[in-house]
């Protein structure tokens, strides 16, 4: 074994915890419809776009949600329909790792909301939390902060402080305080958010699986290995279970619970789960993805701690070269 590299978790990992439940425009926000051809077909274009994004198929998902904005456009500046059709694609962008045109897209549905539903409506408090999602990606933590702080408040005073809405906003600030290495504030934020969504949704929720891995991770930071893999098991049995096998959200987990083995010295344990998560994303996302980048990154330390330099260097090549691509 190379004794010059040090087993480390690594701080990129903290950036895969897909927690932030970046938020579909849910069937609340649109309207009363027209049974007019022209509305009926933009309905197609919405339903067709989040089955695949719940695949995880998110070339086919952009299809559908760009023709849906398409028909959107004709509805009016204030419609409903055109501000879901705004948020819904700048998830697939967001996913995909198109930051700039996910923010876009996402103030512009914010500005129609806040200008139809006031500033303290639920929806707006959703909305906060995914430009939040898009902020962390860039690493805007100034301008972070106070959005999650504003988002926790409008769902308390609007939903109340035990709904789902609430649990995601504190899930998503304790990720921000987690990132920045405040785990002493992270951790009761996300003990807080597991309670509720817990009550709320179910012991087997995906929305619970996002915040076990984050307080998983966050347990690993703080060196506390052995409450963190109880953590990982139950996220990824739950993501499993609820996405498919191959879907991007489990091969977070996997990738986080390859760093814990890793950073542990189980590399055994680790490898095929850094393997497994970067077939996953290079399948589902494509090979020139940021998550892909992040993926071969870890997965190079782990070969160059066993002495296999000459695979390490391929990986970190393409990493450069993804990144690089992205200046």
């Amino acid at each position: 074994m190379n004794q010059t590299c040090k087993r480390v978790l690594m701080a990129s990992v903290v950036i895969c915890f897909a927690a932030h439940n970046f938020t579909n425009a849910s069937s609340a926000q649109t309207a009363p419809l027209d049974q007019t051809t022209q509305i009926t077909q933009w309905d197609k274009y919405i339903d067709a776009g989040r089955a695949a994004n719940k695949q995880g198929q998110y070339a086919e998902a952009e299809n559908s949600f760009s023709a849906a904005l398409k028909e959107a456009e004709n509805f009016g500046p204030q419609d409903r329909r055109l501000a879901t059709s705004l948020n819904d694609l700048a998830h697939v962008y967001y996913m995909q790792g198109k930051y700039t045109q996910a923010e876009s897209l996402l103030k512009r549905s914010l500005q129609i909301m806040e200008q139809t539903l006031g500033p303290n409506d639920p929806d707006i408090g959703a909305s906060l939390n995914d430009l939040g999602a898009i902020y962390d990606e860039q690493r805007r933590y100034v301008e972070l902060e106070p959005l999650y702080k504003r988002s926790i408040q409008i769902a308390e005073s609007s939903l109340g402080p035990n709904h789902p809405n609430n649990a995601e906003a504190l899930n998503n600030l304790a990720t921000l305080y987690s990132r920045q290495r405040r785990y002493a504030e992270a951790e009761p934020l996300y003990k807080r958010s597991l309670q509720i969504a817990e009550a709320a949704l179910g012991p087997n929720s995906t929305n619970v699986a996002g915040t076990l891995n984050n307080l998983a991770k966050t347990y690993d930071l703080e060196g506390k290995q052995s409450e963190a893999e109880p953590l990982y098991k139950r996220a990824l049995a739950i993501r499993e279970k609820g996405l498919g096998p191959n879907h991007p959200e489990v091969a977070a987990v996997l990738l986080n619970l390859a760093d814990h083995y890793y950073s542990l010295g189980k590399d055994a344990q680790a490898e095929p789960l850094f393997k497994r998560s970067l077939e996953i994303r290079e399948k589902t996302l494509g090979p020139n993805h940021p998550d892909v980048a992040t993926t071969l990154e870890q997965y190079a330390q782990l070969l160059r701690t066993t002495n296999r330099n000459a695979e390490a260097a391929k990986f970190e090549a393409r990493v450069k070269s993804i990144r690089n691509a992205r200046k």
